[in-house]
């Protein structure tokens, strides 16, 4: 079980990141997944991905990320890991569930 690696696709502030992981849950938080140990490829340093590289930057130290169950895309289990990325969420087939209005928020 150790080697079970996720990959994990959420909507995040107009952006759609793909992270691998190998640890996956549902948190005690409600509402939230859990995700632990984040795996990046060990590429050759000679060709960089820059979108890797902000994702390696962005969850450098992170231990556990909690992710709203209403921000996620969809989970797999892979036999290895990818490349993570970040992309633009453009088009109509990406978007996140409805939420309840907020009390005294005016539109």
């Amino acid at each position: 079980m150790m080697n079970t690696i996720f990959k994990v696709i959420f909507f995040n502030q107009g952006h759609v990141y793909e992270v691998y992981a190998r640890q996956i849950f549902q948190s005690e938080l409600y509402g939230f997944i859990e995700v632990e140990e984040f795996v990046f490829g060990e590429r050759s340093q000679v060709v960089v991905d820059p979108s890797e590289e902000k994702l390696k930057t962005e969850f450098d130290g992170v231990k556990r990320s909690y992710i709203p169950m209403t921000s996620v895309i969809r989970i797999d289990e892979v036999a290895k890991e990818g490349v993570s990325k970040i992309s633009e969420a453009k088009g109509e087939k990406i978007a996140q569930f409805p939420l309840p209005p907020v009390p005294g928020k005016k539109d």
